[in-house]
């Protein structure tokens, strides 16, 4: 059914791994590797993409979370923002990426972040099944934003030049995951402010809103001491690992499906998301805000669909302080005894932790909104929605391979895809 999909060897996948670009209907134009596909460009199925969807963010079962923190040492930690398990891990749940698809039939978001399972992980079926259901799970959770393919021209300044031959080419599919930094951010200075941190503006070189009523009433140490700029580059690289994690688990299952493509990060991120789009290229149409103060132009959200928990999607960050707050505690959220959960008995687990205390609250919304009112974004160093890598997809041309590449230059699978996944003319 699978097409030996869920067979295929992890260690086959790890060590085949290559980045193979050249697709069917594909031509690089001159030079010692000159060659013109013979072929036209063929697509992948809608089933090929669901499958390679839900590797990057399938929804596997209930997550562990993080189990303990010395600040609450009788409690389940609060740290956790999602107990909901993926492919690719997040850390604590926190600002959970969504997956945008581009391809010859339309631009696609797949959202997954506040799915809640039902159950801890698929143990009872076999691996096809387990398979089926999370991509069935994908497709219900992915709209179609448009029928064309992302507009991004192979051209300066939207592409590096070595990936103007290839980038978004007709036949392609292009993956582009896609991270919300200003929930990541509020999640680490909970997570400070919890520990009796006090959040320093180390730039200015002065506390990040007035710690002073804080420190009287014992929630914040005047000794411990956070820099901000540290806390957000914490926030930074822990998006950027996660989308790393969901672009590798997708080129780990182009191997054993069979397929061409590779992880990059030569596309412009302004461009892809939307910056340019005055200038006649749309992009994925995010919402930019542009500071008096200068500075690069900063994706605040897609409208409707992928908001950041900071202005204009909110008229201040207590607001958006008080929706991270619900989120985690609220209906539904993290913590909310009525769902399930990983544990024996997660509804006391659940019913355990204490929710944050109104001074918590105005703690946490006074160190945010500094960060917002001084440089007029949050988080403050870099984009509120982070994109930082890509995978495409291709229909690998093997002829290409067996004339310009010694013998092994690609996976049996590779060789054998179109009659395993096509012999019919379609994907399924």
């Amino acid at each position: 059914m699978q097409n030996g999909l869920t067979d295929f060897p992890l260690f086959d996948a790890l060590a085949g791994r290559r980045a193979r670009r050249f697709g069917l209907g594909m031509e690089i134009p001159s030079g010692p590797l000159a060659h013109r596909s013979g072929a036209e460009p063929l697509g992948l199925s809608e089933r090929e993409r669901s499958i390679l969807v839900a590797a990057g963010t399938g929804v596997s079962g209930w997550s562990f979370g993080v189990p303990f923190g010395p600040d609450r040492p009788e409690e389940h930690a609060h740290y956790t923002q999602r107990f909901t398990g993926r492919t690719a891990p997040t850390a604590a749940g926190i600002g959970t990426p969504v997956l945008f698809t581009t391809d010859d039939s339309g631009t696609y978001l797949t959202n997954t972040r506040d799915l809640l399972p039902d159950r801890p992980r698929r143990t009872e079926e076999d691996r096809d099944s387990a398979l089926e259901a999370m991509v069935d799970l994908v497709r219900a959770h992915t709209e179609q934003l448009s029928d064309r393919r992302l507009d991004l021209p192979a051209a300066a300044p939207h592409m590096l030049e070595p990936n103007l031959w290839m980038a978004n080419a007709p036949g392609s599919t292009l993956f582009m995951p896609v991270a919300d930094a200003s929930e990541q951010v509020l999640g680490l200075m909970a997570m400070a402010l919890a520990n009796g941190n006090v959040l320093v503006d180390d730039v200015a070189g002065r506390p990040a809103g007035d710690p002073a009523p804080f420190i009287r009433s014992g929630l914040l140490q005047e000794d411990k001491r956070v820099p901000l700029t540290v806390l957000q580059q914490m926030a930074y690289e822990a998006n950027v690992a996660e989308l790393a994690f969901m672009g590798h688990n997708i080129v780990l299952t182009l191997q054993a499906m069979g397929l061409g493509g590779l992880y990059l990060n030569g596309l412009n991120r302004w461009s892809a998301l939307g910056a340019f789009r005055e200038s006649g290229v749309a992009g994925l149409g995010f919402r930019f805000v542009q500071d008096s103060r200068g500075g690069l132009p900063n994706p605040v959200g897609l409208d409707g669909r992928f908001e950041g928990l900071c202005p204009p999607y909110v008229k201040d960050m207590r607001e958006a302080v008080n929706i991270f707050v619900e989120r985690k505690f609220g209906p539904e959220g993290a913590y909310d005894p009525s769902t399930p959960g990983a544990w024996a008995d997660s509804e006391a687990i659940k019913r355990g932790v204490t929710p944050y205390s109104e001074e918590f609250v105005d703690c946490l919304s006074q160190a945010a909104q500094y960060v917002h009112d001084t440089c007029g974004r949050f988080p403050n160093t870099f984009t509120t929605m982070v994109l930082t890598g890509y995978v495409q997809a291709v229909h690998l041309d093997t002829e290409f391979y067996d004339r310009h590449y010694r013998p092994g230059a690609y996976l049996p699978t590779h060789a054998h895809h179109m009659e395993r996944w096509h012999a019919d003319g379609s994907g399924d």
